[in-house]
């Protein structure tokens, strides 16, 4: 029997979401092994409330060898040891609805694990069975076979192809643990129906597609003919991202949602040449938001930001879907230690963030202002990418170490073990229990930056923005119900004729006087 929806309901509530990212395994530890889990996510479920986003997405919690931190499912309808129980699984979504909380899972479709019942029958059944075709199983080139079958490459390095036992190629675009599905078999359509079907009965709110853009891959599996293929994601389609043919798949997912009452939705994580591309995917019939990767990956620059905020409107605006802005996740560095600048720039950012039109998402712990772990050993590290190639850049260990809670020394509150990657000998001042009350923190600025997105007009809703007049390297515009962000990007301070009422800022400053000084890497919120 479908559980009871108990969040509350809103029409499109998705649009102008504030949407938090759990990564299980770094979130909270329930009992005790080190390793963050369900209990743990259930027990901290307040704290996200009060915080005051909408909705948590959490990353994959599913049965896997844990080859890819849960990226290599083994079975998507049952939950992996570590992490707990399906019962356990129910809960977290029951107390979520009961906070007036939604719950996005993540779903991995582009890959299996090669533990999923599936690959290891084709594995046992041999070239030409019916259980190969679900998979991209393909004869070697060269004379004897000894060849992959194409020169694509794998994004975590080296080739995109495993030999097996019996001479045969396998494709896998990330480790050679995960196996890549063939989407033009009808029983793999089917299956991830079925999926969205179990999970959306157990009640879940939503569906974080991992590589929605790399289901279909160009007929034959054409050879790129060129090398360094990883310097060309995102800048041209290639023959295995963004092939059209991923289009009817998410036609068909749309139908299985509208099926559901409550607003279920859709995010696609869809790396694409370009933010008209990304849009293709959110037409009406398709998929609901896509994450916006060209802001993320947008400098701390004025013009650059202008221009990547501007585009990714306009792109959004003619298939009516809402713009999503995001600066942090588990895949990139932390945005304190990519932007340069330290906290201040990274509290500035955050601000210029929330006052755009659209859905946000937060990555659970920036909003303590966790710096990246740059300095991990190399024996502690689990990043897949690290040990099959030179590693990609920052080593995504980095922004997954176990966030603090409380106390002067490690695990901070994470559990009562340890923690299954070292946290900084320096986070007791950055823990939860450090900030909270403390009006100068940053989780203080989370928090009064959210509530006020909830009750002011000019935050989250609409499509566009207004921008004003200001100084080189500040930008500054207008949002309905005359809330004015003004944010300074230089490196440098900025003299501004003093704005009206001051609602919010990311430094303190004093905008008492006529006019006044914005010092360098700082964002406020004002109303005219």
């Amino acid at each position: 029997m479908t559980p009871q929806h108990n969040v509350t309901p809103a029409t499109d509530w998705w649009r102008d979401a504030v949407i938090y990212q759990v990564y299980p395994r770094s979130f909270a530890d329930g009992n005790g092994d080190g390793m963050g889990d369900l209990a743990g996510i259930r027990s901290r479920l307040p704290y996200l409330r009060d915080l005051g986003v909408d909705a948590v997405w959490l990353s994959p919690f599913y049965a896997s060898p844990q080859a890819d931190a849960g990226y290599d499912v083994a079975d998507y309808r049952s939950i992996d040891p570590m992490f707990g129980t399906l019962p356990d699984a129910e809960a977290v979504i029951r107390e979520a609805h009961r906070l007036d909380l939604r719950i996005i899972v993540d779903l991995v479709p582009n890959h299996c694990s090669d533990q999923h019942e599936w690959f290891r029958r084709g594995l046992a059944e041999g070239p030409g069975s019916t259980a190969r075709e679900r998979f991209h199983f393909r004869k070697g080139r060269g004379e004897n076979g000894e060849e992959p079958p194409n020169d694509w490459e794998s994004l975590f390095g080296g080739p995109a192809w495993t030999r097996v036992p019996d001479g045969e190629w396998y494709l896998h675009l990330f480790a050679p643990e995960q196996p890549d599905f063939n989407w033009e078999h009808p029983a793999v359509q089917d299956e991830f129906r079925s999926i969205l079907r179990f999970w959306l009965d157990l009640g879940v709110d939503g569906f974080r597609v991992d590589v929605a853009h790399g289901l279909v891959k160009a007929p034959g599996l054409p050879d790129m003919g060129h090398g360094e293929q990883l310097k060309l994601l995102g800048n041209q389609v290639l023959p295995f991202f963004d092939q059209d043919g991923v289009h009817d798949i998410y036609r068909s997912w749309r139908a299985v949602l509208d099926e559901y009452s409550g607003d279920r939705i859709a995010v696609a994580e869809a790396w694409t040449p370009t933010a008209e591309r990304t849009a293709l995917y959110l037409r009406s019939d398709e998929l609901h938001q896509a994450f916006n990767f060209h802001y993320l990956n947008t400098g701390w620059d004025a013009a650059a930001l202008r221009e990547a905020i501007d585009s990714s409107l306009d792109a959004m605006r003619p298939v009516a879907a809402p713009t999503t802005w995001v600066l942090s996740n588990h895949d990139v560095v932390r945005h304190r230690t990519r932007l340069g600048g330290g906290l201040d720039r990274a509290r500035a950012a955050t601000l210029l963030m929330l006052a755009l039109p659209g859905s946000a998402y937060l990555y659970q712990g920036e909003e303590l202002g966790l710096p990246e772990v740059t300095d991990l050993p190399d024996e502690v590290r689990q990043d897949p990418s690290f040990f099959r190639d030179t590693g990609q850049d920052g080593l995504r260990d980095g922004c997954r170490v176990p966030i603090p809670w409380s106390g002067q020394q490690a695990p901070y509150g994470f559990g009562d073990g340890g923690t299954w990657l070292p946290q900084p000998a320096d986070w007791a001042g950055l823990s939860v229990q450090a900030q909270t009350g403390d009006p100068g923190s940053t989780l203080e600025l989370y928090r009064a930056a959210l509530a006020l997105r909830r009750t002011h007009p000019g935050l989250g809703a609409g499509e566009t923005v207004e921008w004003l007049a200001a100084p080189e390297g500040v930008l500054a515009f207008r949002r309905p119900g005359g809330l004015v962000c003004t944010v300074n990007v230089t490196e440098a301070p900025a003299r501004l004729p003093a704005p009206g009422r001051l609602l919010l800022s990311s430094r303190q400053l004093d905008a008492s006087q006529d006019d006044f000084v914005l010092p360098a890497d700082t964002a406020l919120w004002w109303e005219e």
